[in-house]
């Protein structure tokens, strides 16, 4: 009896894990664009690091996103549950800021004439932000796939899908950050090896460029998107319109969106500045 009672709780444990990774493989093709904006943007926070650094802070970063989804995952399920009215407003608030990151983020390029210094600290601090609004966006699509299915097949699939990211995201940026490195090392090589290396180096400055251009354009596409599907006479509209066409004006509207808000911290930073007054001497 003991034996029978066994197996049939193993034969139910791989019933559920078939169906986890089901879910899984479903949720991770719903969220593959916004896993594509997240590697672009976190490509791009640690670009510019010295080359003996790029990989702690990678790592750093990494570490910082698994905490992230350990706040996220229980977060999504229990507002899920028992405030679902409010998962779109607070994903519109996420979107909003990655907006107004990247209005910023221009202005101070324009300003700077180049891409403002950040320190380690401040590149960290950066991707962890921008990793947590992505991640949430992530989560709650992934949760929108699986609302159907009881809260263990949900929480096991939310925890899947944020082990996936995380490992695969960052892996691939690990990669890339260092691919000056191997090819360097491979144009010490004689042969095709050589060859291949010179290619790297040729190649690999110019993706990170790519990478940092991609980077900003996804906080405007996936800032403006959620903000966008969250009005609805606009999603509305956008809704019967091909994708590129749509994501031209959600990433219109992430403009809009982050430069509104620029001007309004601006405006409240000169209010207070004048208000606080010149400070008299004693």
């Amino acid at each position: 009896m003991a034996g029978a009672s066994l197996f049939t709780l193993l034969d139910d444990l791989a019933a559920l894990l078939d169906d986890v990774a089901a879910m899984t493989k479903v949720a991770t093709k719903k969220t593959s664009g916004v896993l594509g904006d997240d590697l672009a943007l976190n490509a791009e926070q640690v670009s510019g690091v010295s080359t003996d650094r790029e990989w702690p802070v990678v790592w750093a970063v990494a570490k910082k996103s698994l905490v992230n989804k350990a706040i996220l995952v229980p977060a999504a399920l229990a507002i899920s549950a028992f405030v679902p009215m409010l998962v779109q407003p607070l994903l519109m608030l996420g979107g909003a800021f990655l907006c107004f990151e990247g209005v910023e983020k221009l202005l101070a390029k324009k300003q700077a004439g180049a891409a403002p210094v950040l320190t380690e600290a401040q590149r960290i601090s950066g991707a962890v932000r921008t990793d947590f609004i992505l991640s949430a966006e992530i989560i709650v699509i992934a949760l929108g796939t699986v609302a159907d299915a009881p809260l263990v097949k949900q929480a096991l699939t939310l925890v899947a899908l944020s082990l996936l990211m995380t490992v695969g995201v960052y892996g691939l940026v690990a990669g890339i950050v260092k691919l000056d490195d191997v090819g360097l090392g491979l144009s010490k090589r004689g042969g095709a090896s050589a060859a291949m290396g010179r290619a790297l180096l040729v190649v690999s400055p110019k993706l990170m460029k790519g990478l940092s251009i991609a980077g900003t354009v996804a906080m405007f596409l996936v800032g403006g998107g959620i903000v966008a599907h969250g009005i609805g006479p606009l999603y509305e509209w956008l809704k019967p319109m091909n994708d590129v066409l749509a994501a031209v004006i959600e990433g219109l509207v992430g403009v809009g969106v982050g430069a509104l808000l620029v001007a309004v911290v601006s405006l409240a930073r000169r209010v207070r500045g004048v208000s606080a007054g010149p400070q008299s001497a004693p």
